[in-house]
């Protein structure tokens, strides 16, 4: 086995050209004969002086026989002969059929090598394939390398949410993803994989479309409840050349980064319809508009929203385009009597009440809801805010009376109102005085009593008010069917949490764009596998499906026969006891990639 160099003229310019074959000397009836085993290519670049250790190399891997040679082989180079020594028994394999096969081997000489995750990628290939999105992918124009970039990127934020330099790791090293869909990502570069997120967010409403008709087909669900919120994520860095990064209310509590924010309509099975990338500074209220329309939503349909989007400018514009709505109301007041209300979950310390109220002059239907869940939350939050601000009055008052210290009477009352400012929660429920001495010039004392707001937080820990115009909906139908909106509010923490979207690292507008997409297109093949499995009583979150199927390998078995051959075996190691509840749940074969046969 030895390297040649071949020198060779185009045809068109004359220019010539050097390319790089594997070729191995075979005597076949007495002559020897020489075959190219791997065609290297124009760009071979290992120096000329280790061929000779890189072909035996090569040969001591195909033959089991790295216990017997040391071979001089610089340390970079050790990965070309493993990746060309995967390519050559890629190209001699076969596939193995049900029929008994037995061989004689030594088993004190038996290899394993070559490990490869497949578990993942396997589930994630199967919610491809039902919502064909590699055929939607082929029609917009994507050759096989773009293709195979697209599903790596997507597949590789599910299973492995990291940076497209990571993800080129992953796929190179520790993935089976290749195998699965017949594509070396051993010679694929790292610029494919940045490349490929511009191209798919530039069929963004094509792909998006495609996605949700297919979701629609696949489980036959009815398009009569739409969700839309918010949420915004934060950018590591300033991002300065990007005009969407702004600074804005963080919901992440960073308000120290620039955000971007993104928009997402969903239906009432948890399946995105629609998103758009706002910027971080966008006002809530103002992006309804965009998101509803073209959606061509059925008449009569219902929207669900947060408080935040709610404003009476779209509550109108709903009713005039002719949805029905359920909304979290702006009204301060928490108005509630609890022996008006029904129960409608009757769970100890989780129970909830609901009063429903129909509003005469605009023929509304309020609903006040009450949740212990809600009311402990809440307590807590005012039982926090309110010893922090009982902390910082007395500390104010204490220094009233130590060296040193401010007690000009107008500062002190300029420092109060910094503290009621920052514990605004807290403060509107009591009452400070101030007591001057008697010239006025100086503060001698600061004195508080908690008077609680009618009507309020503290007075009603855990009441919300809901209001729609679906009046003629019992109370536990609004209810249970407003509650849909935490899905959404769990996808957002799905794409955060278990798909990667926080933090961004790129500055690029259109790099922020793609890798947003991207990590929807992954939740599309996320919701697609979960809403299955849910079918089946799997109700498992998607990092607790990941991490149950992510030690499911593909591997190498090397043996060595009586003749002297090597039998190479790849298989994947037999599905776990949860794995193959999975596999069955979904209906997909539990033996990823098969069993394949090499003899060299």
């Amino acid at each position: 086995m030895f390297i040649r160099c071949t020198t060779t003229r185009t045809k068109e310019t004359g220019e010539t050209y050097k390319t790089f074959r594997l070729v191995e000397s075979e005597r076949i009836d007495g002559k020897v004969k020489q075959h190219t085993l791997l065609n290297l290519g124009r760009y071979f670049d290992v120096p000329k002086s280790q061929w000779k250790s890189l072909s035996s190399r090569i040969d001591q891997l195909l033959t089991a026989q790295t216990d017997w040679l040391t071979i001089d082989l610089e340390e970079t180079l050790e990965t070309l002969p493993q990746c060309y020594a995967t390519q050559i028994i890629t190209s001699r394999s076969t596939v193995l059929d049900d029929t008994v096969q037995f061989e004689t081997v030594d088993i004190g000489n038996i290899e394993l090598v070559r490990p490869r995750r497949v578990g993942v990628e396997q589930i994630a290939l199967h919610a491809v394939k039902q919502l064909t999105l590699d055929d939607k992918l082929k029609s917009l124009g994507f050759n096989q390398h773009q293709l195979a970039a697209s599903l790596s990127t997507i597949i590789g934020r599910m299973a492995s949410p990291a940076s497209e330099l990571a993800t080129h790791s992953w796929l190179q090293t520790s993935s089976g993803l290749g195998e699965l869909i017949d594509y070396d990502f051993e010679g694929m570069g790292l610029d494919r994989l940045y490349q490929v997120s511009d191209q798919l967010w530039k069929h963004r409403e094509a792909i998006e479309t495609h996605l949700y008709q297919q979701e629609r087909d696949l489980f036959s669900f009815s398009e009569t409840i739409t969700l839309y919120d918010l949420t915004n994520t934060f950018f590591e860095g300033e991002a300065k050349t990007n005009p969407k990064a702004k600074r804005g209310r963080s919901k992440e509590k960073r308000s120290d980064c620039p955000l971007v924010t993104l928009g997402l309509v969903l239906d009432g099975s948890g399946f995105p319809r629609k998103s758009q990338i706002f910027p971080g500074n966008a006002s809530e209220p103002q992006t309804l508009q965009i998101m509803l329309e073209g959606l061509e939503g059925r008449t009569g349909s219902t929207v669900i929203l947060d408080a935040g989007i709610a404003s009476e400018e779209n509550i109108q514009y709903l009713i005039e385009h002719g949805y029905k709505y359920i909304v979290v109301s702006r009204k301060r007041n928490r108005d509630f009597d609890e022996e008006k209300a029904t129960l409608i979950k009757d769970i100890p310390g989780q129970s909830v009440k609901v009063q429903k109220v129909t509003v005469e002059e605009t023929g509304e239907v309020e609903l006040y809801c009450h949740s212990q869940l809600r009311e402990k939350k809440e307590q807590a939050m005012q039982d926090s805010f309110s010893e922090k601000y009982e902390t910082a009055l007395n500390s104010l008052h204490a220094g009233l009376s130590k060296k040193g210290t401010t007690k000009n009477y107008a500062k002190v009352l300029e420092r109060l109102g910094r503290i009621k400012e920052k514990y605004a929660r807290a403060a509107q429920h009591y009452e400070v005085t101030v007591v001057p001495d008697d010239e006025g010039g100086k503060a001698i004392s600061i004195s508080w009593k908690r008077v609680e707001k009618a009507n309020s937080q503290a007075t009603h820990p855990g009441v919300y008010c809901l209001r729609t115009n679906l009046t003629d909906w019992n109370e536990e139908t609004l209810w249970r069917t407003y509650t849909m909106l935490t899905d959404l509010e769990s996808v957002f923490r799905s794409l955060k949490s278990e798909l990667g979207l926080r933090p961004i690292y790129h500055r690029k507008e259109e790099r922020v764009n793609g890798h947003i997409f991207i990590t929807l297109i992954a939740y599309h093949l996320v919701q697609t596998l979960r809403y299955q499995l849910k079918a089946e009583h799997i109700n498992d979150s998607w990092q607790t499906i990941r991490r149950a199927m992510e030690n499911q390998q593909r591997i190498t078995v090397i043996l060595r026969r009586e003749d002297g051959k090597t039998i190479h075996l790849r298989k994947a190691t037999n599905a776990e006891p949860r794995q193959s509840v999975i596999y069955k749940a979904l209906e997909i074969s539990a033996q990823p990639g098969g069993v394949k046969k090499t003899l060299i």
